[in-house]
C-alpha cells in the first residue's frame, strides 16, 4: 500500500476540483502591474468585477479591459469587448482564464477591499472607487439643434431606386439539378 504525498499532482488536481466557492476566490489571484505592486506593496490579488486586466497571451495579447463576468466553476473570466465570432457570426464573450492577465486597474469601490490592501483614503481616486467624475465642475455644453430637412435635401438623384428591394441572393431559386442523360 502506498501513501500519497500532500503534494503529489493528484491530490492537488482534486484540491482544484472539489474547492468551494470561497477557496476558488483566493485560487483565482492575478499579479498586479508594476506600478500597483509598489503602490500597494502586494504581488498578486483576488479578481473582482470592475477590475481593469492586460491580456498576456493570446489573440487578444496586450489588450486591456475591464472584468466583466467571474467564472469561479470554470477558474475563468469574461472581458468587455474581447468577444468571437461564432459560426452564425454572432459575437459571444470569450472566456479567458486568470493565468494570462495581468491587474492594471484596481476597483476599490469596496471598503473591505481598501481597508485588506492598506489603500489610503486619500491616495483613493474617484475613478479607483467607481464614482463618476464630477461633471457639476465642467461648463455646460450647448447643443446645437440639427438644421431641419427640406425637400431639397431630402430628394436627390440616388433616391430614383426602391429602398427596401431584397438582396439578389434572396431573389435566387433553389433548383435541383438535373440528372444527365446516359451517352450513346
Amino acid at each position: 500500500m502506498s501513501v500519497l504525498s500532500p503534494h503529489s499532482p493528484r491530490r492537488q488536481r482534486k484540491a482544484v476540483y472539489e474547492a468551494t466557492t470561497f477557496e476558488r476566490h483566493i485560487l483565482m489571484t492575478v499579479p498586479l502591474s508594476r506600478e500597483l505592486r509598489r503602490r500597494f506593496h502586494r504581488r498578486s490579488v483576488p479578481l473582482r468585477k470592475g477590475d481593469t486586466v492586460m491580456v498576456m497571451s493570446g489573440s487578444f495579447v496586450g489588450r486591456e479591459e475591464r472584468v466583466a463576468k467571474i467564472d469561479r466553476r470554470g477558474y475563468s473570466v469574461t472581458l468587455d469587448n474581447v468577444t468571437l465570432k461564432t459560426g452564425e457570426a454572432k459575437l459571444k464573450p470569450l472566456a479567458i482564464k486568470t493565468s494570462h492577465l495581468v491587474l492594471t486597474k484596481l476597483n476599490l469601490a469596496d471598503a473591505w477591499r481598501r481597508r485588506t490592501l492598506a489603500a489610503p483614503e486619500a491616495d483613493v481616486t474617484p475613478e479607483e472607487r467607481g464614482e463618476a467624475p464630477e461633471a457639476a465642475e465642467a461648463e455646460p455644453v450647448e447643443t446645437v439643434p440639427a438644421p431641419a430637412k427640406t425637400k431639397e435635401t431630402v430628394a436627390s438623384k440616388d433616391d430614383d431606386a426602391p429602398k427596401n428591394t431584397p438582396s439578389p441572393r434572396a431573389n435566387r431559386k433553389r433548383t435541383t439539378p438535373e440528372p444527365k442523360e446516359a451517352g450513346p
